[in-house]
């Protein structure tokens, strides 16, 4: 159902609507960050059309429709041989595609182009979702275009993707696009504590890093976070005493090459405390870091907003420079002593 979902009720309320006058779009584009529910609502969705009982427009979730609709059986392998296909639910009627590899390919497709044209096997339409669209490429694309300008009267498509402008304006132009916002984290705190297996402080915590984002809220690692988050206060203590030996030791523990799929988040990390020593500075206790609060409050009067605020886009042009071949112990050494003299 959909009302079981969390969070952006006004997509809900406008999907019932639709539903009630028949008139829901054949092509949609849901735009929004990782982990909101995009691909979850395209799933309920679907099911309000599938289900043998639905009521006022929603899925019952617990005929035999409903049921099977979900349940799809994924290789867990990502490599491109295992995943180039249209994968089905145990439901005919509802069709999966993700990339295979690094992109969605052409053959998947052209496969998905055959399938939009076959009636229903079983419900009153057929669902075609493509997950991650933007990892269409260019031919990708154009041979989805035809089927989105003259889809079937029982077809659906539904594109998901978190960066819409990697698609061609002319897929954006034949779809409906529906804006995910991110989550209340209020919300996602009573989520994480439904589940009856994490504190309230861990939960509030959790609320906090996930930008909005359950899926990223329930994947986090909050022990290995916290040991990225302990070696980054060393960094603004650091900072703060003027000391360049912790600074450059810290440097080779992050840029170890062990850690290498770590750098960035270590930087986030270091962004997210600054911005939450710079809030409290300013009198606002809205912050991420929730827990160490009152480490935070004893920086704040060791720096200045302008430090801040340099320190902020010095962090974000090395993230983006990481895009190029860059030495990551010399930039990181650079970065830091950087701070250390605003």
């Amino acid at each position: 159902m959909l009302a079981k979902l969390l969070g952006n009720n006004h997509i809900k309320d406008a999907f019932k609507q639709m539903s009630a006058k028949e008139r829901v779009p054949r092509s949609l584009l849901f735009v929004g960050e990782s982990g909101v529910g995009k691909k979850l609502f395209a799933l309920e969705l679907a099911k309000t059309f599938l289900c043998q009982n639905p009521t006022d427009f929603q899925a019952c979730d617990s005929c035999s429709a409903c049921k099977r609709a979900t349940k799809f059986n994924f290789p867990t392998s990502t490599e491109k041989d295992d995943n180039e296909k249209m994968f089905f639910s145990e439901h005919a009627d509802v069709g999966f595609i993700r990339q295979a590899g690094k992109f969605i390919t052409v053959k998947q497709i052209r496969e998905l182009e055959r399938e939009a044209n076959f009636r229903p096997f079983e419900g009153k339409a057929r669902f075609f979702i493509i997950d991650n669209a933007d990892k269409m490429n260019e031919q990708s694309q154009n041979a989805l275009l035809k089927t989105l300008e003259e889809p079937a009267a029982t077809t659906y498509i539904f594109l998901i993707t978190s960066r819409p402008m990697s698609l061609l304006q002319t897929i954006r132009s034949r779809c409906q696009t529906i804006r995910f916002a991110p989550i209340n984290a209020d919300e996602i705190e009573q989520c994480l504590l439904a589940d009856g297996k994490i504190s309230q402080d861990d939960a509030r915590l959790l609320s906090q890093l996930s930008l909005g984002s359950i899926g990223r809220a329930k994947s986090l690692d909050l022990d290995k976070f916290r040991d990225q988050r302990d070696k980054m206060m060393k960094v603004l203590h650091g900072i703060y005493k003027q000391n360049r030996a912790v600074l450059l030791r810290t440097t080779e523990e992050i840029c170890d090459a062990k850690l290498k799929d770590d750098y960035e988040t270590y930087l986030i990390i270091l962004q997210t405390l600054i911005h939450d020593v710079w809030s409290l500075k300013l009198g606002s206790a809205n912050i991420v870091n929730v827990d160490v609060s009152l480490q935070l409050r004893g920086l704040a009067a060791a720096f200045t907003s302008k430090s801040l605020a340099n320190s902020m886009t010095e962090i974000e042009t090395l993230r983006e420079n990481l895009t190029v071949n860059l030495n990551k112990k010399i930039a990181t050494d650079n970065l830091f002593l950087k701070m250390a003299n605003f």
